[in-house]
């Protein structure tokens, strides 16, 4: 398959901006030879024409007179060339312009968007019951080149699993008036029950790291069994407490806090038993963030979600909840149509030429109202959206262009070729299908010149 896809040969493709200005820029440079090459021949044919003239001969030779015929029309077509040429390049130059500013102007908004969100999350770890026990030990020492064994004990930590675990938490957004950031108001209060499930042991250390990533952390506490128990030394969030084998005992931890726009509870690697959290988002826009909840209820504003679990579980992922942003879609869609407008305007003049007579005012005033159509839509999508604001436009291009027909009949031809040569292929680039639209459009203008030459359906040319 890489074999396959090594040998298929490097082809342009015009949706890239960088291949468009070389194909631009390849254009300019053929242009330029076409004119010399339009020069040589008119001298060529000039002294051709003064050298049979001295002979005495006339323009009676038929290939001379017949190219002479030709040069002068194309000479006659020359200010129209000219004209689309500086039409297109000049048009290039401001849908690039405007492409580039509409691309700036969309990653400022999503820069907006990422920065109500942005910032630590607030997390909060659970409890740990940590106990201590010596365990022999053996270590190996080397003494004038003997190997000695020496034995030992040494205190190593041990965790026991909570018995239960019930954490209700609400959460109220705010907006910092300096950053537009959003800002999480979290009234925590969470309820532990532990059970002594070990023999020999009744000494234990309750820990429960604040929550982590806060701005401001208040009224932090821990009790034990409705006794608020006392912080001993500064940074150091263990608590110990003695329990006799079997018997059980209840914690409770409880702050408010301030910090970024997530809130996620992290259970860790501990296997949870008779866990329930229950989070209630008094506010718009609350989506959950880990395992699904088991309940979700919507009130309002308000959405209230519930993990709740009876038997034993483990969390790979923190549960929680954040503020979910409106999706960007879209982008690059206007900026994409910009660049391929002088392309666009190519095709629409050359379905005009080829279907009636035009003067090289008609065309400057075709140009003037395709690329303010264009200058309207780019800024009226920032606004509405942008496949409205092109079924807005559109009906007042059209009743622009009723003008350009001498006679009702022509009127009609120019209707058929805005629709299919201008209309339909801007929609196209603003639907998500643009080869379906685009493909009929160019069917579209394809059988309007079939019928009109071919057929003489049309009223053609007068």
């Amino acid at each position: 398959m890489d074999i396959f896809l090594s040998s298929i040969p490097s082809i342009p493709d015009l949706t890239h901006p960088n291949e468009l200005i070389e194909l631009a820029s390849g254009i300019m440079k053929g242009l330029t030879h076409f004119a010399i090459f339009l020069t040589a021949m008119g001298v060529i044919l000039s002294l051709m024409n003064w050298s049979v003239k001295k002979r005495g001969e006339g323009i009676s030779v038929p290939l001379l007179r017949t190219a002479l015929e030709q040069y002068v029309k194309w000479l006659q077509m020359l200010p129209h060339f000219i004209l689309i040429v500086l039409v297109i390049t000049s048009g290039f130059f401001l849908c690039s312009t405007l492409a580039n500013r509409y691309h700036n102007w969309e990653q400022q908004q999503i820069t907006q968007i990422a920065t109500t969100v942005a910032g630590e999350r607030l997390e909060q770890t659970a409890p740990r019951i940590r106990y201590d026990i010596e365990e022999p030990f053996t270590d190996y020492r080397y003494v004038e080149g003997k190997t000695i064994e020496v034995k030992s004990t040494r205190i190593v930590s041990r965790w026991m699993t909570l018995a239960g675990s019930k954490i209700e938490v609400k959460i109220n957004q705010t907006t910092s008036p300096d950053t537009k950031q959003w800002i999480y108001s979290v009234d925590f209060v969470g309820n532990y029950e532990v059970k002594n499930q070990l023999k020999g042991i009744s000494e234990f250390f309750f820990e429960v790291p604040p929550p982590y990533g806060y701005l401001l952390l208040q009224d932090f506490q821990v009790e034990q069994n409705g006794k608020p128990l006392v912080q001993v030394n500064p940074g150091d969030y263990g608590f110990p407490f003695k329990l006799a084998p079997g018997e059980t005992t209840n914690f409770k931890v409880s702050y408010q806090a301030q910090g970024a726009p997530r809130w996620v509870y992290q259970p860790g690697d501990q296997l949870l038993s008779n866990f329930q959290l229950n989070v209630l988002a008094q506010f718009a826009n609350a989506e959950f963030a880990g395992a699904v909840p088991t309940v979700t209820k919507e009130a309002g504003e308000n959405r209230q979600l519930s993990w709740v679990y009876e038997g034993n579980i483990s969390v790979k992922n923190p549960l929680g909840v954040f503020t979910a942003t409106s999706p960007v879609r879209n982008t690059g869609v206007i900026p994409r149509l910009l660049l391929l407008a002088p392309g666009i305007f190519l095709w629409w003049i050359i379905l005009l030429y080829l279907s009636l007579p035009l003067t090289l005012r008609d065309i400057m005033i075709i140009a003037g109202l395709f690329f303010a159509c264009l200058l309207t839509l780019t800024y009226s999508s920032r606004f509405i959206d942008a496949k409205l604001a092109w079924m807005l436009i559109s009906p007042l291009l059209l009743f622009a262009v009723w003008g350009l027909g001498k006679n009702r009949q022509a009127a009609w031809v120019t209707m058929i070729c805005t629709i299919s040569g201008a209309i339909l292929p801007i929609f196209g680039l603003l639907v998500p299908y643009s080869g379906i639209t685009l493909s009929l459009a160019g069917l579209l203008s394809g059988i309007w010149l079939a019928v009109q030459h071919w057929y003489k359906l049309g009223p053609g040319k007068s």
